[in-house]
């Protein structure tokens, strides 16, 4: 196995918090950076040109899940795995309580709503392009909008 793949990525190290969390629900946050210290002290630093956790984006706002990052890359410039963890943990507990306090995404508020402002230029795409037997086959199967 080479260096570079063994290599782990900051989202490899949010998954690995997320599963610790998940294995014992009641560990503290704190507990959590522990033992990722534990875990990877000794190991390669991730890498810096990639600092996102993809899957959280549909979790939780970009500000919330990435609150951590800078302290990630603070810690992987120093190489610091107490810090690489501090920040890990920030983005896991963020994401948590914005999840505890907004229920899960698509069940939140107007200003959350995902598909505001593509609505009208999906239509409009789908107006363009899509043949017109299937536009008017869609228009009787669904229900007229008052609007």
């Amino acid at each position: 196995m080479t260096e570079a793949e063994k290599t782990t990525t900051v989202a490899d190290l949010f998954r690995r918090a997320q599963a610790i969390r998940r294995e014992s629900p009641q560990t503290a946050y704190k507990d959590i950076a522990k033992q990722l210290v534990r875990e990877y002290s000794g190991t390669a630093f991730p890498p810096t040109y990639n600092l996102t956790i993809p899957e959280q984006d549909a979790r939780a706002p970009e500000e919330d899940w990435s609150a951590g990052l800078p302290l990630v890359l603070r810690g992987i410039q120093q190489k610091d795995w107490n810090g690489v963890a501090q920040g890990i943990v920030l983005s896991l507990e963020q994401t948590e309580n914005y999840e505890q306090q907004r229920g899960p995404e698509g069940t939140r508020d107007k200003w959350h709503d995902r598909s505001k402002g593509v609505e009208e230029a999906t239509a409009k795409g789908v107006g363009k392009w899509m043949p017109e037997e299937l536009m008017r086959m869609a228009e009787r199967k669904s229900p007229k909008r008052e609007g």
